[in-house]
């Protein structure tokens, strides 16, 4: 039986974090990933957006990893050479009802950290964006994008130079809690070879499979598995560059903060994500969503042009809520919680969960390896 100090199920942007942060303190680092790169998943099918952390509940995990999580991040990027650029964004008001959420958004803001919002009338906001529609804004300058993989790549290769290992297309098919130890039993795909692995930290970051992963631990109570709800987000393009130099965000709506507009990096706009409750891991993007679309986008940029709009691409979020219901904040099981001593899970890690997987990583890394004098 392979034994090592730690096990981290999941190569997407948190178990790759966690991965360095761990291998920061010492330990030897496993990484288990069932697809066949890294970040296929929640990682990769996202807005690329590091976020502020304007909208989450003061005190909440998503408030607090995300202020701290994107200042360690803009850092890290800046060390790496990581490809990003701090844009700013517009939060917009489209008609005079939606005026007070702006005031909400931004003292909300505030009491969470965020201080360097400011509140613009419809012409301040169109002096910075021509192409703009509103009848009110918040600027949020910390707001930035930034290239993911790229990220991602920076994260496992400082992993690895530190001795950590990666093994992909390995699936953790059960796993047992046994007296100072966890016993996972793993396939590899391309062999179909079977093998078991002991270690005394296990830090389930699988996304869309955690929970699943958490319930097929022998000697883990049930009890302790949260309801996962997969929200789909539609994303869609428009060739050329679109006439803005910010993200255009409208006024947050259920389920996720409206159908957005983001940048890429070449100056490229994505438009999404909507919100499409599904039970299917389906990534398929439906055309007909697109005809939604130009009435959300026109509410704040009224020349998008007919039939511009072409299917991108789309993510799902590992959600802990369901419609209707108020958004939920991470989960990070620990001890602390189960019982069982060196298990993390990691549930419920939607967005901001790029923005914050530095400090999210932190976080575990301070759990299973506390640092010593």
């Amino acid at each position: 039986m392979e034994q090592v100090d730690c096990v981290i199920a999941g190569a997407g942007v948190i178990g790759l974090a966690v991965a360095r942060s761990l291998t920061e303190r010492g330990l030897d680092t496993l990484i288990l990933e069932v697809a066949d790169a890294i970040g296929t998943g929640t990682s990769s099918r996202n807005s690329e957006v590091i976020h502020a952390g304007i909208y989450y509940p003061r005190g909440s995990l998503k408030a607090r990893l995300c202020v701290g999580g994107g200042e360690m991040l803009y850092r890290y990027c800046a060390e790496r050479s990581i490809p990003h650029s701090r844009c700013g964004k517009l939060i917009v008001a489209t008609d005079e009802t939606q005026k007070p959420a702006l005031a909400s958004i931004r003292a909300n803001a505030a009491a969470c950290g965020v201080d360097d919002l400011r509140l613009l009338d419809a012409a301040e906001a169109q002096a910075l964006e021509p192409a703009l529609h509103c009848t009110a804004a918040v600027l949020s300058p910390s707001t930035g994008i930034i290239d993911g993989h790229a990220l991602m790549l920076a994260l496992l290769a400082d992993a690895e130079n530190r001795g950590a290992v990666l093994s992909l297309n390995t699936r953790i098919e059960s796993g047992r809690v046994e007296p100072g130890r966890i016993v996972l039993a793993t396939t590899d795909a391309a062999s179909g070879g079977r093998f078991d692995i002991a270690t005394q930290r296990f830090v389930n970051a699988a996304g869309l499979g955690a929970v699943a992963l958490a319930g097929s631990l022998g000697g883990f109570d049930r009890g302790f598995l949260p309801a996962l709800r997969y929200a789909k987000g539609n994303y869609f393009s428009k060739a050329g560059r679109a006439p803005f130099s910010r993200l255009v965000y409208p006024v947050p709506e259920p389920g996720g903060l409206g159908v957005h507009l983001t940048l890429d990096l070449g100056g490229g706009a994505r438009f999404g994500p909507d919100v499409e409750w599904t039970d299917t891991l389906d990534y398929r993007v439906d055309p007909a969503r697109g005809e939604c679309f130009y009435a959300a986008i026109r509410r704040y940029w009224p020349g998008l042009a007919d039939g511009s709009l072409e299917p991108a691409y789309s993510g799902i979020r590992p959600k802990l809520s369901g419609p209707g219901e108020a958004n939920s904040d991470f989960v990070i099981q620990d001890a602390a919680t189960h019982g069982i001593e060196g298990l993390v899970n990691l549930f419920g890690i939607e967005s901001p969960g790029l923005t914050s997987s530095l400090a999210i990583a932190e976080h575990v890394a301070t759990v299973l390896a506390p640092r010593t004098r």
